[in-house]
């Protein structure tokens, strides 16, 4: 997987190819990188931006760390209900 470009960057070909002074295939060219990157962070960038409905890339973060939250928890509970059957039959066989 190729390494994440910077942020300044991304921003820096969103500014130009929204210009459209240029087609997308030039601009893509001119920052070395593919047709398709331009228009998926062109895409991103217009949720992010309000211009187009859909879940921003902070909501998408946020989303992620929710879950894996939740997952944590779930672990956690499944550990103690265990704990806990485990405790209890020791306690009967006393």
């Amino acid at each position: 997987m190729p390494k994440p470009c910077p942020e300044e960057f991304r921003r820096d070909v969103i500014a130009v190819a929204r210009r459209g002074e240029i087609p997308l295939t030039q601009v893509a060219k001119d920052f070395g990188i593919s047709e398709g990157t331009v228009t998926n962070w062109l895409r991103r960038a217009d949720v992010d931006d309000g211009f187009k409905p859909g879940v921003t890339s902070a909501e998408n973060a946020e989303l992620r760390e929710l879950r894996k939250r939740n997952r944590l928890l779930e672990q956690e509970n499944e550990i103690l209900r265990r704990a806990a059957v485990f405790l209890s039959q020791a306690h009967l066989t006393k």
